[in-house]
């Protein structure tokens, strides 16, 4: 069955209920411009982040593995966080992956670009490739990161995640950006 486009609906009036160091939870006002529909819904503000396939020189991705507490578990993922204010993309997955693992240099570009979860959140997670990194310069984590740093080579890591074995679904994502363009 072949069906219209959907409609967009109009934003109205938005409050923030709750606001932490990493999110703010908004509500906001839509209506359904055919239907007259006026509803509340919940919206998680939160700023961009990036996740990063670094690959080193013979092959191999640059992972990490730490402590996520949504999950209340270890996950095995690539490199990632927050992107600071105005900072382009590329810039913030070089930062980021310098900061977690000590690896740099290399030619980096953006792969592209993934609504987190657009249904609830509002912001990005831009997927930068970093190709060619080595170990550069020290570890500067976070006061609320502790990061095990490993390699793997490049086709088991997308093995991993296609079986199960990474399961941050971000990472997941990324992968297999890096994989669909031709990168292994």
């Amino acid at each position: 069955m072949i069906q219209g486009e959907p409609s967009l609906w109009e934003r109205g009036a938005e409050r923030v209920l709750a606001s932490t160091r990493v999110l703010e939870l908004r509500s906001v006002r839509y209506r359904h411009p055919k239907r007259g529909t006026d509803r509340e819904f919940m919206v998680a503000h939160a700023p961009d982040w990036v996740n990063v396939v670094a690959r080193t020189p013979d092959g191999r991705l640059v992972l990490v593995r730490q402590f996520r507490f949504g999950s209340n578990e270890l996950s095995l993922e690539i490199p990632g966080g927050v992107m600071e204010a105005g900072e382009d993309p590329v810039a913030a997955g070089v930062r980021e992956l310098l900061e977690e693992t000590g690896y740099g240099g290399g030619a980096a570009r953006l792969l592209g670009s993934v609504y987190p979860n657009p249904a609830i959140m509002d912001n990005k997670c831009h997927i930068i490739f970093v190709d060619g990194v080595v170990p550069t310069g020290p570890l500067d984590w976070d006061d609320d990161e502790e990061i095990q740093v490993s390699t793997a080579p490049a086709g088991e890591v997308i093995a991993w995640a296609r079986s199960g074995r990474i399961v941050h679904s971000l990472s997941v994502a990324a992968l297999l950006l890096f994989e669909g363009v031709g990168r292994i």
